[in-house]
């Protein structure tokens, strides 16, 4: 946890007194109701994160493009923290954060034991895809996803299947399998549509021998 803790955590690991102190002193931070920062300076991206899952009930989770941070996805980020809650669950109104609800978040869809706590590549990818603002930008989230070899097209089937009713789950489905079928871009998509309108049949991602015996 370092710096950061829920209140609760905090007087069991320095006494009510002592905490309630230090804070008063301004030696240590609440940045919102039941966190406490034992500093006093500016948060890190990372102490940001970690405040919002010590401020959410058991079982939130880092979700989305935010979770997707930290398993190395490139080239799309959101403009706040993504946060999925347990169904049900309550969340501080004063919370800077782009907060969603789902009644799946066991083992399957969340990584039991990776820090920050948050959701599986499959599951992120899903519910970013989901989520984001427009058709094209949630077919390209799911087809970067398995180009940059962060999942597989079963891995995002099986988490669909989890996932329960959502948004565009429709086009989701569409773009696991263009995925399947070897597409690797909006713009290799955009290529096939305009030759299959044009009647032409091509094939993706088949090996070539070139004439020095080398493969591509």
């Amino acid at each position: 946890m370092g710096d950061v803790y829920s209140t609760a955590d905090a007087i069991s690991a320095f006494g009510r007194s002592p905490m309630l102190r230090s804070i008063r002193d301004g030696l240590w931070q609440r940045p919102v109701r039941g966190v406490v920062v034992t500093h006093n300076g500016p948060l890190t991206p990372a102490q940001q994160e970690q405040v919002l899952l010590a401020a959410t009930p058991r079982g939130a989770a880092l979700g989305g493009l935010t979770a997707l941070r930290h398993d190395g996805f490139r080239r799309f980020g959101a403009d706040r923290p993504q946060l999925v809650l347990p169904a049900g669950a309550r969340v501080p109104h004063e919370l800077e954060a782009e907060i969603h609800w789902s009644h799946f978040l066991d083992d399957r869809d969340v990584h039991p034991r990776r820090d920050p706590r948050r959701t599986r590549v499959a599951r992120s990818l899903v519910d970013a895809a989901s989520w984001c603002s427009s058709d094209r930008l949630a077919r390209a989230i799911v087809i970067a996803g398995v180009q940059q070899r962060l999942t597989s097209t079963r891995h995002l089937r099986d988490a669909l299947s989890r996932r329960g009713s959502c948004h565009r789950r429709a086009l989701i489905v569409e773009s696991i399998l263009d995925a399947a079928g070897g597409v690797q871009s909006l713009p290799e998509r955009d290529a096939a549509a305009a030759f299959a309108e044009a009647g032409i049949r091509i094939v993706r991602q088949r090996r070539v021998q070139a004439k020095d015996r080398r493969f591509y």
